[in-house]
Formats: structure tokens, sequence, C-alpha cells
């Protein structure tokens, strides 16, 4: 059902792919309730696929049309949900203040003051703190604390267990993204256009995942649906490559800490908290991107996990390896990435997938 690439240039970031993130972007898809992203998804990749369902967890699986010709399975896997929050209690003291708790991994010191959406119609609100005058020292020495802060919808109603998040609006800065939720919809719209390609040996199963931010759940199920030969999870990873401050001296030193860099190309995972990339996959990446041109780096091995950590583990193994966008500020109010790396990794991928072939399982992991 894909496109015939034959007739087709490789990959590129044009305002269409752009227009379509900014709609992922700007769309409310906490964990545990992704149905405004998986409906968006639902309408892009439709002419692409043979076929599409819902599983339990609410994960939407798509293949394109089989063919026995092309022996390798291969599962693409992409997380549809953001980090967010979920109202617990309304304030009796006045309508429209809320108790909340965090869904997924969020710094409570980002969320003071911040604009926020609820629910499926995006009732606008912020999160809501005691003004500095009302302070006392001590007060203003200790962090921020999730209990100490409410969700003020000005009067407006929501109802308790609707969820929210922050209220950052899509927008272009230079060769630059800044948006909410690109962790992870700039790897939910790399998936969308990988669709639109056919692969000379590869049948494509892919995955949107749900519920990723809170444990990989959706990815686990998936995973253990599709049973592919391998796996390459597609996510936007913490980019941490600004300048190192140092007491005592005038010039910052060379941050040599860093597990991402902007601008240095698609991320190649070698390990992270949950997985050890496949070497074979690694090695096949590296070689693409170096045949092509493509710049890429390698993800630094440290914290932070994608989908890949529980898809791995199911069945009998699956050989899997992560490629992400690198990004500033992850689970924050906005994050930052370049389109550049957005574009080197859509190549990157796109290029393995045409080269793939069932001999890379022959050989020794």
């Amino acid at each position: 059902m894909g496109r015939d690439t034959e007739n087709l240039t490789q990959p590129a970031i044009t305002g269409e792919q752009l227009r379509l993130l900014e709609k992922l972007c700007n769309a409310v898809a906490v964990s545990g309730d992704e149905r405004q992203v998986r409906r968006l998804v639902m309408d892009q990749i439709k002419p692409y696929v043979k076929e599409m369902r819902i599983d339990a967890l609410g994960n939407l699986l798509a293949s394109q049309e089989k063919d026995s010709q092309k022996p390798l399975e291969v599962m693409l896997a992409a997380h549809m949900d953001e980090v967010g929050f979920m109202l617990t209690a309304e304030d009796d003291r006045e309508d429209g203040i809320y108790r909340f708790e965090l869904v997924g991994g969020i710094d409570p010191r980002w969320l003071a003051g911040k604009p926020v959406v609820v629910g499926p119609n995006h009732q606008k609100g912020v999160i809501g703190c005691k003004a500095i005058h009302l302070t006392t020292a001590e007060e203003r020495r200790n962090a921020f604390t999730v209990e100490g802060l409410r969700v003020d919808l000005g009067g407006g109603g929501a109802k308790v267990g609707e969820w929210g998040t922050f209220a950052t609006p899509f927008q272009k800065l230079g060769g630059s993204i800044r948006a909410k939720a690109l962790d992870d919809r700039v790897g939910v719209a790399t998936l969308i256009e990988l669709l639109k390609y056919d692969y000379p040996q590869v049948n494509l199963e892919v995955a949107f995942t749900v519920q990723e931010e809170v444990g990989l759940r959706g990815a686990k199920v998936a995973a253990h649906a599709l049973n592919p030969d391998l796996a390459i999870v597609v996510d936007c990873t913490f980019a941490y490559d600004l300048p190192l401050q140092e007491e005592d001296s005038f010039y910052a030193p060379e941050n040599e800490r860093y597990n991402t860099r902007l601008g240095f190309g698609a991320a190649i995972y070698l390990a992270d908290r949950a997985t050890i990339s496949d070497p074979r996959l690694v090695a096949h990446f590296v070689r693409t991107a170096e045949e092509k041109g493509i710049p890429y780096q390698f993800r630094q091995a440290g914290a932070g996990a994608t989908d890949a950590g529980a898809i791995h583990l199911q069945r009998s193994g699956i050989p899997s390896i992560s490629i992400s966008v690198p990004g500033r500020y992850l689970h924050t109010p906005a994050s930052i990435v370049r389109i550049s790396d957005w574009e080197n990794t859509l190549r990157l991928i796109y290029h393995a997938l045409q080269t793939l072939t069932v001999d890379i399982l022959k050989s020794d992991r």
C-alpha cells in the first residue's frame, strides 16, 4: 500500500510535515488518554496501510500489505502519549480549583504559573501557587511540591479524572521547533512519513503506542501481538548540550557529559537504562549513515529508556534498537529540536529499511 519509491527522492521535512507535527504537538494525549493523537494518526495513515486496529490498551497497530516474497517482519514503534497531570479533587472553597497528580516524569519546579489545558475541549487554566509577596523566606528556600499547587480554571468547570498538560503552542524558531510533547510526537510524525514508502525485503508493522511515559506499557502488549523479527523504536531523547557552569571560573569548561547534542544528527542508541541495542542493528545503521553521508551521533548510555526496553523482552526475545531525535528541555512546558536532526533521523531510518535483509539475523549477535 506504500508509494513507489523509485519515483520519489529520499524523504525530506517540508511544510507538510511541519504542519502535521504542529497538529500532533498541540493535541492533548497524556498517558492513559491518547485518543486525540490516535485519531490524527488514523486519518493520516489510512491511504498507506492495508489494515489497522486498536488493541485493548489503546495502541494503534498498522501494517502495509503483506508480501510473501519479503521475508523480514520489522516493527516500527513510537509512543503517542505525553507527560501531564490528572485532576484528582475539586477544592471545596472555590469552584474551578483542583488538586492534581502528575502523570509521567515532571520536575515540580517547572509547574508554578504555567498555562495548561484540561480535558477533551482544552479548557484553559493555570497552575497556581502563592505569589512571592505572600511567602515567607523559609517557604522560598523550599522546593515546590505538587501538594502545594492547584490547577485554577478561572471559575470554569472540569471533571475529576480528566487529564491535562501544558498549553505551549507549536512554534518554528529559525531552524528549530519549540513545542510541548515533541517527546514523542516527532517520532509519531516520522513513522507516518515512513509508511508512505515500500521497502524491498521488509514487511512493515507499525505500532503507535500508549503509556510509554508511565512504564513502557503499550509497547509490551504491541510487541507480543506483532511478534516481529526485529524492532526499531523512534523517539526523542534528551540533549544535555548546554555549557557547564563552574564556580570561580570565568570560562565554562568543555561539556564532556552530554548524551546528545542538537545539530549533530540522528542519535543511535548503544544502550540506555532498559536496553542494550542489538549490535547487528547498530552496525547496520552506522554503515547506512556513513554510506549515505547522513550525520549521526551515538546516544550516550545512562538514564532514560524507550519502548525498546519492553519490546526486546517479549516472546523469545526481539532484536531491537532505538533511533532518536535529540531535544532540549524534555518533560517541561517547552522543548526544542532542530529540524535538520529530525530530517536526518527520517532519512537514516528510511535508507536503513531500504537495505535491511534477513541476513542481518543470520550473523552472531
